[in-house]
């Protein structure tokens, strides 16, 4: 009676939701094929609020125990199917394959799988509600949702019909539907499959994108766990938890609010109070504010790609950057730290569950999208890994290529993938290496970078010098700070660690990266004209430019992260100086100064003290504003700069 009870109360929902009429087409549809299939799949949408208020037995075998639940709805459709004359083609009721697609899950923890909490209720066959990012997929290979048997012995009743009817389950691997080991329950003897009755599906892999994130419903089969991630895999894809913070502390309103009469002065502070935890403050400005600005660039909002800020550091004290890059990368979500042990891009392996005959393993860079992906010391990669880093780099994507003959597949296959994270990576200079083979011929301002290949070190963005003979290291000041750290690891040395927290900084990036910024007129004349004119004094007649065609996206990316870090939806001039100095100064590591001469310390040129040296900034960066429209007047011809009263 309760069955019966069930089924009456599904008849009602279905026809109430519109359920009824949806299965009436789609038996439509089949008909019209005029072709016999082992299975007829049916999706039914579920809203369970709705199921619960109707009937909560029915609710509550939908919610914790779908799979007779189904079969619930199950009988219903054949009954419907025979009632109405729906299709002459169906003969038994295990024909009809019914799949519940639930619209919610009621908003309680038990109906929430968290992949950080132990231990892992995976075995009940309920549903649940899991959000995650894919960290690896098979191809998108068919597998059998249906097939039908026959009894081998002609003699046997059961050897016409479709009364031995395999149907896949949420779990269940292809060998575990199709088999070759089933046998007759009337006569024993062995079961043959008809193949011409066996329906294909793949639904769900083609549907989504490795490296994305997603929060889905459904029946988990297998948890996967390692020291730094839980995992789920569930019909071939297999998740990972992401952070989101969001919000701006009061502290920062109030430092906006303060230097509000100046375009670059909230930025400098920035710069000069980050990661006081692991430098001290006023230590290594000027590659904090290149991180800072690669961090409000970590976003997908731009489909185009063109938000990345690659930065490479040239430094000798590698030890020290790594722990400031290390802390940088985890005040944004995704933020990923490279293990040498892992690869960087994706690669292909047979897979070990599901259906599909190859896996693809996301690699750290997919997995940083919309984020930074940190690779450490560029020495630690291998020749064809820095090859590949660098096409990828130029490209922004990676296709990985399939061996059929590998993987036990006709045909090979290819599969191409956006990348969508900036790249941040350093270079010892005092490696032993480097010694031995420095170059004497370098020109005024020029680095050696001869042990990096010069494709490579042209597809980062940024190049940074920092060593202890630059003004971003000042030698006494982070000896003292190690000491102190040494004797209390916890305790916060400095003013500012107490008033701007790192939760702050936190907030402060998740709400900039996701400011929508437009390029002022003036700004948009004064990178293209600046682009213009740098491209003209850097073209020679044998080697061609200097610049890549990549360089006025830089210039465009660096405007904006300063904009954003200033926390400004529109790009003016001032922004547009800064991205200028910084891209020139990289220029000037790379291949020397030109006419257009800018200090390695131009974007800090005095120690921020107090509010007198930050006014003194102020007075430098204005003179530098006026010779660079000066550099952009006589190298940039064809380029119009306005001054700003006309």
């Amino acid at each position: 009676m309760s069955t019966l009870k069930m089924k009456e109360a599904a008849l009602i929902y279905l026809d109430k939701s519109g359920g009824l009429q949806k299965f009436i087409d789609d038996c439509k549809y089949y008909n019209d094929l005029k072709q016999s299939y082992a299975v007829y799949r049916f999706n039914i949408l579920i809203n369970p609020s709705d199921v619960v208020e109707l009937d909560t037995e029915l609710g509550n075998h939908i919610l914790h125990q779908p799979l007779e639940a189904s079969q619930v709805f199950q009988s219903v459709c054949f009954i419907a199917v025979k009632t109405l004359s729906l299709m002459g083609q169906l003969q038994t009721e295990n024909q009809i394959n019914i799949v519940l697609k639930l619209t919610h899950l009621p908003p309680l923890p038990s109906y929430s799988l968290d992949f950080c909490e132990f231990p892992h209720d995976y075995t009940s066959q309920r549903f649940y509600m899991m959000q995650g990012i894919v960290i690896a997929m098979t191809t998108v290979t068919k597998y059998t949702q249906g097939a039908r048997f026959l009894c081998s012995d002609e003699a046997c009743p059961l050897s016409k019909g479709f009364q031995y009817i395999r149907v896949h389950v949420p779990g269940a691997t292809e060998s575990a539907t199709i088999r070759n080991d089933f046998l007759c329950n009337l006569c024993s003897s062995s079961l043959q499959e008809d193949r011409k009755f066996r329906v294909l599906g793949d639904e769900l892999v083609n549907k989504m994108n490795i490296g994305n994130e997603y929060k889905i419903i459904g029946i988990p089969t297998c948890v996967k766990t390692s020291q730094t991630s839980v995992c789920i895999e569930t019909n071939s894809i297999t998740f990972c938890n992401p952070k989101v913070p969001s919000g701006i502390s009061d502290s920062f309103r109030c430092l906006l609010s303060l230097t509000s009469s100046s375009c670059w002065k909230f930025t400098a502070i920035l710069a000069n109070i980050f990661a006081s935890q692991i430098v001290p403050p006023g230590t290594y400005n000027l590659l904090k504010l290149c991180l800072l600005m690669s961090l409000v660039q970590t976003s997908v909002r731009n489909k185009e790609l063109e938000d990345s800020l690659d930065i490479l550091i040239i430094t000798s004290d590698t030890l020290l950057v790594d722990r400031l890059l290390n802390f940088s990368i985890n005040l944004v979500p995704r933020g990923i730290r490279h293990p040498v042990s892992a690869e960087i891009f994706p690669t292909v392996s047979r897979n070990k569950y599901g259906t599909g005959a190859v896996s693809v393993q996301a690699g750290s860079a997919l997995l940083a999208k919309g984020s930074i992906c940190f690779i450490g010391d560029l020495a630690s990669h291998k020749k064809d890994k820095l090859e590949q880093l660098q096409s990828v780099m130029e490209s922004r994507s990676i296709t990985v290529y399939i061996s059929g003959k590998k993987f036990g597949d006709d045909i090979d296959q290819q599969m191409t993938f956006p990348v969508q994270c900036s790249f941040w990576s350093f270079v010892d200079l005092d490696s032993s290496s480097r010694r031995n083979t420095q170059k004497t011929n370098t020109l005024i301002g020029q680095m050696d970078c001869s042990l990096i290949p010069a494709n490579l070190v042209e597809a980062f963005g940024l190049l940074i010098n920092c060593n202890e003979s630059s003004p971003c290291h000042p030698f006494l000041s982070n000896v003292q700070h190690t000491l102190k750290k040494a004797i209390d690891p916890e305790g916060l040395l400095y003013v500012a660690s107490k008033q701007f927290t790192t939760e702050d900084f936190e907030k402060l990036l998740a709400f900039a990266k996701n400011l929508n910024v437009e390029f002022s007129l003036e700004a948009e004349r004064m990178i293209h004209g600046y682009y213009l004119a740098s491209r003209r004094i850097r073209t020679d007649s044998i080697c061609g430019s200097k610049l890549s065609s990549s360089a006025l996206k830089y210039l465009v990316s660096l405007s904006e992260a300063h904009a954003r870090l200033n926390l400004r939806t529109k790009v003016i001039k001032e922004d547009a100086l800064i991205a200028a100095l910084l891209f020139e100064t990289s220029l000037t590591l790379k291949y020397g100064a030109t006419v257009f001469c800018v200090a390695p310390n131009a974007v800090f040129p005095f120690e921020l003290y107090n509010e007198e040296y930050l006014e003194k900034r102020d007075i430098y960066l204005t003179q530098c504003q006026q010779q660079l429209l000066q550099f952009i007047a006589t190298y940039g011809p064809g380029t119009t700069i306005f001054a700003s009263d006309e």
